[in-house]
């Protein structure tokens, strides 16, 4: 092991968007300075926390350097510049850094000069922003609090400030989206001119508002106006397209960059590479154990002050668990995986796993690398449950 990937978790939010299913909630804003002194304080004694829980870190984390730091949620943006300071010295001060990408999500709406100074100051270089759509109706829809202009907005202050790293996401699949307007976010967007896109389909589940209300048959939450599965393929094709054309190369399923913009620390979940996750939920790998936290922030945060830590979950990753990791993570990269070097790493056979997908023209064969087969990128969650079988 050379580099670790630290994710810092801020579950907190202005308000609970329609179709969100993660454990965040909404605060009062006296709760995030214990919260913060809980991440400072789990960051600084990790090594007595995971070893009170079971978690053994191997030998390799002696020698690790973290290169990336990302602070996700809920909305980070929303604590005070000071504290998120203080946890990115937090790790300054624990492990040895070499830090070549320091990423904070961010709300549009958050955003004022005095804040991406300071941003800027603590060590932040990256910013990713949950646009989702750049049509002001979808964003009301889906519950959203900023509108197309806070982006507009937003963008040349932080440029202004001296951020050279601005990633933007999309959803496809909002209520109300149509082709057009999918076509206009996607031109909006290209104006801004960011590093880096991420394009991401409407999850349609039980853990969020909307979704449990489309599984329903209800209306609420404008569910009746969603568009259906082959439009949002459609979506994603168009965009895949656009962005080609836009000069972004599209190097995971999801995620384009401009040349040298490609998200190093999203990279080591795609290659599973260690990383370590501290704050309420966050969620860590070894490279032998994965584990995580507690979701409730207050069970969290009481758990730390009373000297524990609220681990939720906490295994040991098998080597077939490793192998079936190994395969459909890395068929998430376009340029795919190294069938020969998994092999000999794992010293199993694996061709057989990829006949049928080939003969159905759902993957493709260059050497001894293996990915998906062009055109069927909106279909990869069908080939990876083919590929686990």
């Amino acid at each position: 092991m050379t580099s670790l990937g630290i994710y810092i978790q801020v579950p907190f939010c202005q308000t609970k968007c329609t179709y969100c299913n993660f454990h965040t909630g909404v605060v009062s804003a006296a709760r995030f300075k214990p919260y913060v002194d809980a991440v400072c304080a789990e960051i600084g004694g990790y090594r007595e926390f995971y070893a009170k829980a079971g978690i053994e870190l191997p030998r390799a984390f002696s020698h690790a350097v973290v290169d990336s730091i990302y602070i996700g949620g809920g909305t980070p943006s929303l604590l005070d510049p000071v504290h998120l300071g203080r946890m990115i010295e937090a790790i300054r001060g624990t492990f040895a850094c070499d830090l070549r990408e320091v990423t904070l999500e961010a709300d549009p709406e958050t955003v004022t000069a005095e804040k991406a100074g300071a941003w800027v100051a603590a060590g932040i270089g990256r910013i990713s922003f949950g646009v989702q759509s750049f049509c002001d109706a979808e964003l009301q829809a889906a519950g959203r609090m900023h509108r197309r202009a806070d982006v507009f907005r937003a963008v040349p202050l932080l440029r202004k400030a001296g951020i050279s790293n601005i990633s933007l996401d999309l959803i496809a699949g909002l209520p109300g989206q149509t082709a057009g307007s999918w076509r206009d976010s996607l031109e909006q967007l290209a104006a801004l001119r960011p590093e880096h896109v991420s394009i991401y389909l409407l999850e349609v589940d039980e853990g969020s508002r909307l979704g449990s209300e489309i599984l329903r048959g209800g209306t609420r939450y404008s569910a009746g106006r969603v568009p259906s599965d082959d439009e949002m393929a459609e979506f994603y094709e168009t965009a895949c397209e656009f962005l080609n054309r836009a000069g972004f190369r599209h190097y995971e399923i999801s995620n384009w960059g401009q040349t040298g913009f490609e998200s190093r620390h999203n990279l080591k979940y795609w290659r599973r590479e260690a990383y370590l996750g501290f704050g309420a939920g966050a969620h860590s790998f070894s490279g032998e154990q994965r584990w995580a936290n507690a979701h409730d922030a207050a069970s969290y945060v009481a758990a730390i002050g009373a000297g524990r830590l609220p681990i939720e979950q906490l295994e040991t990753v098998t080597r077939e668990s490793a192998l079936e990791e190994e395969l459909f993570l890395g068929l998430r990269k376009l340029d795919g995986i190294d069938v020969g070097l998994i092999e000999r790493r794992y010293g199993v056979a694996v061709e057989s796993r990829f006949e049928r997908l080939m003969k159905a023209g759902l993957i493709e064969r260059e050497g001894s690398w293996v990915r998906l087969a062009p055109g069927k990128l909106s279909v990869a969650n069908e080939v990876f449950v083919e590929l686990m079988k």
